[in-house]
């Protein structure tokens, strides 16, 4: 299921722009969009043609529904509702939900066991209901547009509507610089939000209600002892998988080099994973990172980097993490030979399987043997390294874990953003968006403390995005059996000296997946196939295309452009491991230019198909065609397929793109 998206009150055209946001969402030729439309609402939902059966009504048609996803236990819940006396037609998942809402309410949330977002209309008192799952692996946004509620799967689709005026958030900036990506529930559109995670929302006369139903908070069992905590992981990721897979024998593997991956598709066969590796520019035989799965996509550099528009398109928002390009590699090359896959996001946050983890147990130490002051001017000698290990660990180290430590990537504190920044004041302490976290976790072991904080942060922001809309850009199913609720029920009780210790990160998983892997697999570090940005950058041609970046009057609009020629030069030179800075700013760079310099040709497209099918509605396709001269769907995909070599505008011919737009206005006028 792509997505669903909505709005309360009127456009000039209702139909015309449900049409427009739903087109936004669908991202195969083969999806249908379906949509329900009343005086006070209009929703949408885009699904592949078998699955289309929305909007789900109940049994007096009062409720609408409008779903994404997939409830893993909807067969138990039915059996439930149809004997507290509720009649299914199909009993697809969307209709469990409806029938499950109307029996409990909000409280049908905490009985979902799934991946989901879905939006509920009451037609009697007019009331909007918006849900999320527990750790927001399905997206959903939302925005106040003349007091009236738009929402949607992905942020695109908000943009559509007639009456939102698109403007950057500069605050997601500054945020975006320490993170690599937006913290939520901040988006990089002023006025857009995302949904959080486990969290609802109900809107009624132009009110706005958010409520946290789930947040994941441990409570370790410190008389838990090694054998039952492993015993108890293992039964409760067994049920996860086979209820993620179910009877579905055309479910695959995202798969990486790591434990994670190499535990999860110990249940999948060989054939069915899939994984990206790359080749090291100066040496086109040599893998810089080998995979032994079976379906292997070797990848260069200039089909990574030339997929960076594309990527940053579907994403909707710059997120600075490179791994965003090899998702959607992967997720392209398992399209072609199944419907689904399993992917191994959330087991280090669940289970403590980052090596910064350690850092509180080695910092013990190293706080008890030496004082404040010589901490802090070894932090300051420390910022002035090139980026490596011990550059980390000396400014990570110096102060307390509420103050170091905000998250898994953290890339500029406060005085860096303000001498970045063209405008200082736009920056602010990283610290203001995690204290909060660290108030609510306030009772927690350290370790646990951090996994909190990129349980809400990182991994809603950034592992689940990518995972996700890279899948949903494939048509290609994102399933994820470690951010099962049951899964989390054991991973909140592991107690800290088994998830992580001084010699191991994740122990009691390590040990559960032993029991499925070679002794050699199980003790292997957690890593992936990660591309060599480092040394692409390094390559004369990439140091001038993303110098011209660096010059870009973009550039110079928000950034000091000598800050960021230094770095260029500097790793360029070979002084200095500058590209985490480089790549960060460049990706926001070329996001900007996509979604507020540039009228690509995908958006020319959907525009102009949408008028031709809101005229093919009051008219048949054939007398459209004819009295008003506008061609086909298929016959204007190809008009703009010869005006551009690719969907983001590259290689342009001139006259066919005049050509192009002349027929989309014309369609507009007419």
């Amino acid at each position: 299921m792509y997505g669903i998206c909505g709005f309360t009150g009127n456009t000039k055209n209702n139909n015309k722009t449900i049409k427009r946001m739903s087109s936004a969402i669908s991202h195969s030729k083969t999806s249908i969009c379906t949509s329900f439309e009343s005086e006070q609402i209009a929703m949408g939902v885009c699904s592949l043609a078998q699955e289309s059966t929305q909007p789900i009504y109940n049994e007096n048609k009062t409720l609408v529904l409008t779903f994404s996803g997939r409830i893993y236990n909807a067969s138990e819940l039915s059996k439930e509702l149809a004997e507290a006396g509720h009649v299914f037609s199909a009993e697809t998942d969307g209709e469990v939900i409806l029938h499950a809402f109307e029996e409990w309410g909000e409280d049908v949330l905490p009985r979902l066991r799934g991946a989901f977002a879905f939006a509920i209309y009451n037609k009697e008192d007019k009331s909007l209901f918006l849900a999320r799952d527990c750790f927001g692996i399905k997206p959903l946004y939302y925005a106040l547009i003349n007091n009236e509620l738009a929402y949607a799967s992905e942020i695109k689709s908000i943009l559509k509507h007639p009456d939102f005026e698109k403007k950057l958030n500069l605050n997601a900036l500054n945020n975006y610089l320490s993170f690599q990506y937006a913290t939520p529930p901040e988006t990089f559109f002023e006025g857009v939000y995302c949904l959080l995670p486990g969290h609802f929302m109900w809107y009624k006369n132009s009110d706005i209600m958010t409520e946290r139903y789930f947040e994941p908070r441990f409570t370790p069992d410190e008389n838990l002892s090694e054998q039952d905590a492993v015993n108890m992981i293992e039964a409760a990721f067994d049920s996860s998988v086979n209820a993620h897979i179910g009877t579905d024998n055309t479910v695959g593997c995202l798969s990486g080099t790591g434990i994670n991956s190499a535990y999860l598709s110990s249940y999948i066969a060989k054939e069915k994973t899939f994984a990206v590796s790359f080749e090291a520019e100066d040496n086109n035989d040599e893998l810089i990172s080998k995979s032994s799965e079976h379906v292997t996509k070797h990848t260069s550099c200039d089909e990574f980097m030339e997929a960076v528009p594309s990527v940053l398109r579907l994403l909707d928002q710059p997120v600075a993490d490179p791994s965003c390009i090899t998702m959607y590699l992967k997720a392209q090359l398992a399209s072609a030979e199944v419907k689904a896959v399993l992917s191994s996001e959330g087991a280090d946050e669940l289970f403590g399987g980052y090596k910064v983890y350690r850092s509180p147990m080695e910092q013990k130490l190293y706080h008890k043997l030496v004082p404040f002051p010589l901490r802090k001017a070894l932090r300051s000698l420390a910022r002035k390294m090139p980026d490596n290990k011990m550059r980390s660990y000396l400014i990570r180290s110096c102060d307390p874990l509420e103050e170091a430590f905000i998250g898994k990537s953290y890339l500029y504190n406060h005085e860096e953003k303000r001498e970045l920044l063209k405008d200082a004041s736009l920056a602010t302490p990283p610290q203001d968006v995690t204290k909060g976290y660290y108030r609510r976790a306030r009772k927690f072991d350290d370790v646990a403390k951090m996994q909190y904080i990129d349980i809400n942060l990182w991994l809603a922001g950034n592992e689940l995005l990518k995972a996700e809309r890279m899948c949903t850009a494939n048509s290609v199913e994102l399933r994820l059996p470690f951010l099962d609720k049951e899964v989390w029920r054991v991973a909140a009780r592991i107690p800290q000296k088994l998830r992580v210790n001084r010699t191991s990160t994740k122990y009691a998983f390590r040990q559960a997946a032993l029991r499925h892997l070679p002794q050699e697999g199980a003790d292997s570090a957690p890593v992936s196939s990660r591309a060599p940005v480092s040394e692409w950058i390094k390559s004369e041609k990439y140091y001038n295309i993303i110098k011209q970046e660096f010059k870009s009057p973009t550039a110079q609009k928000f950034f000091n452009i000598d800050v960021l020629l230094n770095w260029l030069d500097d790793h360029f030179e070979g002084l200095a491991d500058t590209s985490r800075s480089i790549w960060t700013v460049y990706v926001f760079l070329v996001w900007y230019k996509e979604y507020f310099e540039e009228v690509t040709a995908t958006e020319i497209k959907e525009d102009a198909i949408a008028e031709i099918e809101s005229i093919a509605e009051e008219e048949s396709c054939e007398v459209a065609q004819s009295t008003l001269g506008i061609p086909d769907p298929e016959r204007l995909d190809e008009l703009f397929g010869m005006a551009f070599d690719d969907e983001d505008g590259a290689g342009i011919d001139e006259s066919l793109l005049a050509d192009a737009q002349k027929t989309n206005a014309s369609t507009t006028e007419e």
